[in-house]
């Protein structure tokens, strides 16, 4: 049977098949009538009648002229149907050996090899999931212009987001079992593969359908009176809201790296000096996009205000890094106490079960139990020694070294541990998540894959799922870092960038929409 992750969603129309069966058909009447018509020339009768005797042999001609000549025609007919149902069924059977599609089995040498359908999956997640990004990006600005709450009918374009969300994010999880071995048959890895682009095509196509729906409702093409003017409105009211809000963010960055070691705020080094950039460019599409509004011309002022809108919304994903790093630091240093009185209980519960005084840990041996406890009495030590030194640590990696070191063991004697991993993982998700949202033009599929099975995990809320999700996407982030050394920091926008830079900020996508319609806004003037 199929997994429903990897089956596809052919369309094939039978009507090819029809016309086939009907040809033939046709042909056999044809052949029929024809076998008919000598006995019932001339007016003689099938059955025997005045004028032709039924008996009689072949080959020999009655008193009206009847001779074997007389059937050469009706023989023709006969074998022009049989010929014509013969070329129908070899089409057929041509067609199917012939396509890669299921329902039956591929030439050698017509499907892609085996490096290729990998390659176009890993693209085909690459350029789905930045599909997604922009249309939640984009989504967040439409609704940002009413006031009074978003029409109804906007609930179409969200419902659409969302079933792509979720085809999208069975794509990625194939994507995960196949590079781990899942499935194990040649054929069915293929099959699996082709799955991974067949649900990056259908994310695609419901964003597609949608879009045209989500113009309607953002109504820029009406101009500056219209919703052009309220889309310039919410643009330029965020963007003087991140530039109130760089300076916090300069502070909190000095704040954090007085109150805890470096190792602490090494994730959002540098944001604000990125988000800076951001909003430089997004002045500057800003302005050309009020100028050409002005100017009547609707269709570049709706292109460079969506260029603005991009660059506002990764400056808002730096500036919020910050905010949310330290809200998370101070959360973790407030945990840290009650996460290390947890592990000394799940330690001694394991002691208590060596000895034999409870229940023993399930599918663990003694020996493997006793050492997983001394590595965690280790861990311990060399965390209360950290504490106690005073000098600045990292609150975030003291719990996650707590975490690591007690989940083997723990068998839910301490409840704290759960909301300390939970914490980790949470931290490291968003964190992850913001760097490919900020550097999307040069993050590939590796990181992205790992990123999407760390929020799946993170979502089961179990102590070793938490945990799972928090090494991923630690994993995710070292992917995606990567990647930015290997290609180079995506160009800084500056006022004299124009197209190059919006295509830096997003690589594929433009504006809401899959393959056919993302592009439909992308800025095509060079000069600015």
């Amino acid at each position: 049977m199929t997994s429903s992750l990897i089956r596809g969603r052919p369309r094939r129309s039978r009507a090819h098949i029809s016309a086939r069966v009907a040809h033939a058909l046709l042909g056999a009447l044809i052949g029929v009538a024809w076998l008919v018509l000598p006995g019932t020339a001339a007016g003689g009768t099938v059955g025997g009648g005045p004028h032709r005797p039924v008996a009689g042999a072949l080959g020999q001609r009655d008193d009206r002229g009847t001779h074997t000549a007389d059937l050469v025609l009706p023989m023709i007919a006969v074998v022009a149907a049989g010929a014509l149902a013969s070329f129908g069924f070899w089409r057929r059977r041509r067609r199917t050996t012939g396509r890669t599609t299921p329902g039956g089995a591929p030439v050698p040498g017509a499907e892609p090899p085996d490096e290729e359908l990998d390659e176009r999956a890993r693209d085909a997640l690459v350029r789905a999931d930045g599909w997604v990004r922009v249309g939640r990006e984009e989504l967040g600005f439409a609704e940002a212009r009413f006031e009074d709450g978003p029409p109804e009918e906007i609930e179409d374009v969200r419902r659409a987001l969302r079933e792509a969300e979720t085809e999208l994010a069975a794509a990625f999880r194939i994507r995960w079992q196949y590079e781990h071995g899942v499935p194990e048959e040649d054929a069915a890895r293929r099959h699996a593969l082709a799955g991974v682009v067949g649900r990056c095509e259908e994310a695609g196509r419901l964003l597609d359908v949608r879009a045209a729906a989500f113009d309607t409702l953002r109504g820029l093409e009406e101009g500056p009176g219209g919703g052009l003017g309220a889309a310039l409105a919410v643009a330029e009211g965020r963007f003087r809201g991140l530039t109130a809000r760089t300076g916090d963010a300069d502070a909190t960055l000095r704040d954090l790296g007085e109150r805890y070691a470096a190792s602490a705020a090494s994730t959002v080094v540098g944001n604000v000096e990125q988000a800076k950039d951001r909003l430089v460019f997004a002045t500057t599409r800003l302005n050309l996009a009020r100028q050409a509004a002005d100017a009547g011309d609707v269709g570049r002022a709706v292109s460079r205000l969506r260029a603005a809108e991009g660059a506002v919304a990764q400056a808002g994903i730096l500036i919020d890094g910050v905010a949310r790093l330290r809200r998370d630091l101070a959360a973790a240093a407030d945990l840290v106490p009650a996460a290390l009185t947890g592990a000394e209980a799940e330690i001694a519960g394991a002691r208590r079960a060596l000895a034999g005084e409870t229940a023993a840990h399930p599918d663990v041996t003694p020996g493997e139990l006793r050492a997983r406890a001394g590595h965690a009495d280790v861990v311990l030590a060399g965390v209360r020694q950290e504490l106690a030194s005073g000098r600045p640590y990292d609150p975030l990696g003291l719990l996650r070294r707590i975490v690591r070191a007690v989940a083997p063991l723990a068998a839910g004697r301490a409840g704290v541990l759960p909301a300390a991993a939970a914490l980790c993982a949470r931290a490291a998700v968003a964190g992850a998540d913001d760097v490919v949202a900020t550097h999307g033009a040069v993050v590939g599929c590796a990181a992205r894959t790992r990123l999407a099975e760390a929020g799946r995990c993170e979502r089961l809320e179990d102590l070793a799922d938490l945990v799972t999700a928090d090494a991923l996407a630690e994993e995710a982030r070292d992917l995606a870092d990567e990647d930015i050394r290997l290609h180079g920091h995506t160009p800084e926008p500056t006022p004299d960038l124009t197209a190059a830079a919006v295509g830096a900020l997003h690589p594929t996508p433009g504006s809401y929409g899959g393959p056919r319609t993302s592009g439909r806004r992308r800025e095509v003037d060079e000069q600015g």
